[in-house]
C-alpha cells in the first residue's frame, strides 16, 4: 500500500541534472525537496573538521548519529547549515564530494542517515534527489525516475559548475574523477547505483533542461492521474 505523503524520486549518477531538474520539479508542485547528496557531503565535512578518516566506520556512524545538521528555506533556495553555521558552498568542494563517496560506501554510516532522510517526507509531497532514493530510502514511492547520461557530457556539465565556482580543473580531471565515482556507487554491496525494477529511464544526454522537465511532466501527470 503506498504511504498517503506521495514521492518522486530521481536517481542517477553526477552530471545528468538531479539537482535542477529536483529543485524545479519541487518549486513548480510545491512540494519539498531532499537533496540526499548535502547530507552526504555535510557528514564528510564534519568529519574532515574533526579528522576522522572515510575509513573509521565507527566514529562516522556516531557522527552521523549526532550530527546537528539543517536545512533552511524552501525549494526554490534552500541553505545547508552545520551547528548553526552555513556550508552550501564548501560542501560543494571536490574533495568533500570524493570523501563522501567514499563514506558513503560503508553500510552502517548508511544505515544511520536512512531516518533522516524519510524524516524529509511531508505533506504535500517530497522530490528526493539521490542514487538510491528509489531502491532503498523511499522504495514505495509512486514514480521512481533514474537519469542517465554519458560520461562526456556529465564531465563537461561538471566542468562548467566547477568554472563557475571559479575552480580549475580540466576536461579529462573531471571524466577521470567521474568514471572512479560511478564504479565505487555501483560496486558498493549496500544500495548500488541501479534504478528500481520499477524506475523509467531518462538519457538527459543531449537534451536541454527545458526538454528533460517536459518529459518528466509528462510522467507525473500519467501516474498521478492513475491513482
Amino acid at each position: 500500500m503506498r504511504a498517503a505523503i506521495p514521492v518522486i524520486t530521481l536517481d542517477g549518477p553526477g552530471g545528468v541534472g538531479k539537482g535542477t531538474l529536483s529543485r524545479l520539479l519541487a518549486q513548480s508542485l510545491g512540494w519539498h525537496l531532499l537533496d540526499s547528496g548535502a547530507i552526504y557531503r555535510a557528514l564528510a565535512y564534519a568529519a574532515r573538521e574533526q579528522g576522522i578518516s572515510d575509513q573509521d566506520v565507527h566514529a562516522l556512524v556516531d557522527m552521523a548519529r549526532i550530527l546537528p545538521l539543517h536545512f533552511q528555506g524552501d525549494a526554490g533556495q534552500t541553505r545547508v547549515f552545520l551547528a548553526g553555521e552555513p556550508i552550501d558552498e564548501v560542501i560543494r568542494q571536490p574533495e568533500i564530494g570524493e570523501m563522501a563517496s567514499r563514506l558513503a560506501v560503508h553500510p552502517p554510516v548508511r544505515a544511520a542517515l536512512l531516518e533522516r532522510q524519510r524524516a524529509f517526507r511531508a505533506a504535500p509531497g517530497l522530490i528526493a534527489d539521490g542514487r538510491d532514493m528509489g531502491t532503498v530510502v523511499f522504495p514505495d514511492a509512486p514514480l521512481k525516475v533514474f537519469l542517465t547520461a554519458s560520461v562526456e557530457e556529465r564531465a563537461k556539465r561538471r566542468l562548467n559548475q566547477l568554472n563557475e565556482q571559479g575552480v580549475n580543473a580540466s576536461l579529462s580531471a573531471v571524466k577521470t574523477e567521474i568514471a572512479a565515482r560511478d564504479e565505487r556507487d555501483r560496486q558498493r554491496s549496500v544500495a548500488p547505483l541501479q534504478p528500481a525494477a520499477d524506475a523509467r529511464v531518462l538519457d538527459t544526454s543531449g537534451q536541454a533542461v527545458s526538454e528533460t522537465l517536459s518529459v518528466l511532466n509528462g510522467w507525473i501527470k500519467d501516474t498521478f492521474e492513475e491513482e
